[in-house]
């Protein structure tokens, strides 16, 4: 499988529109892939939380999933187009990461389950997702699944997107670049205890508040051998990669069937919540 990452930047002088038009171009670009990937909220742009009510957009045809319809189709390729700010019909905003097929078809969806609240207003503004879709049966995609950014902090989840099949996770991410070692450290230690093949994109440049986010989107596969590792320039990064990898790593060191279910909970250090001094 030939993974394209497109690292983009969402300066807060551009509109939607204009970027659309930019990203469309690099997509171009991605020609030979088989699998594009693009940033979370890219086209919003993470950081522009004003904005987000304004920039939201229906899943089925707005604007952004009609662009990535059409590139999909002109490329003959897999298309997940990151994330963007959905309304749905009781105008409700998510964070949702999208699969487009080859024909232009939506295939997977994942709305954001851990929206951020630190130093974000991501938690203030976008509902919880609530479900860990697996895309169960598609033309050499099966096993696919998303998490978005912050997800990668919640080993939790990730555990249940194996045990729900998962085999390949594409994480879109605005991750800042004064975390990227904690961005490096997650992507590898997710690829290796969930043993999957981990296709992250993340944003880059500068956004609104002056915050600089951290590029250095990249693949690991099962074992931890980082198969891509993008800089922090806009522009695409293609990797060849074997999905085929992780039913071999875990035939080969069976570590998740290695574990132990149903221990007993830990005790609780605290029964009740202390007693504080009313005033």
């Amino acid at each position: 499988m030939r993974i394209a990452l497109v690292q983009v930047a969402s300066p807060p002088q551009e509109s939607p529109a204009d970027r659309r038009a930019r990203v469309g171009g690099m997509v171009a670009r991605a020609r030979g892939a088989d699998l594009v990937v693009l940033p979370e909220l890219w086209a919003a742009g993470y950081f522009a939380f004003d904005a987000y009510a304004e920039r939201a957009e229906a899943l089925e045809d707005g604007p952004t999933v009609t662009a990535g319809r059409a590139w999909a189709r002109e490329l003959g390729a897999y298309l997940h187009l990151g994330s963007l700010v959905e309304r749905d019909a009781h105008g409700r905003l998510f964070n949702t990461a999208v699969l487009i097929g080859p024909d232009g078809t939506i295939r997977h969806t994942y709305r954001k389950i851990h929206v951020f609240g630190y130093a974000s207003r991501e938690a203030e503004l976008l509902t919880p997702g609530t479900e860990l879709p697996v895309l169960d049966a598609d033309e050499g995609m099966a096993g696919l699944a998303a998490t978005t950014c912050y997800d990668l902090r919640f080993p939790e989840l990730w555990r249940s997107l194996v045990d729900r099949g998962a085999t390949t996770v594409v994480v879109p991410a605005a991750w800042p670049a004064a975390r990227r070692e904690h961005w490096r450290l997650f992507t590898s230690c997710r690829a290796v205890e969930e043993q999957v093949l981990l296709i992250a994109c993340n944003a880059v440049g500068t956004q609104q508040g002056g915050v600089e986010l951290g590029g250095h989107s990249r693949v690991v596969d099962p074992w931890g051998a980082v198969l891509a590792e993008a800089g922090t320039e806009e522009g695409i990064t293609f990797c060849d990669a074997d999905p085929d990898v992780v039913p071999r790593v875990r035939a080969e060191f069976p570590v998740l069937d290695d574990r132990r279910l149903g221990m007993p909970p830990a005790p609780h250090v605290l029964t009740d919540p202390p007693v504080r001094e009313q005033r």
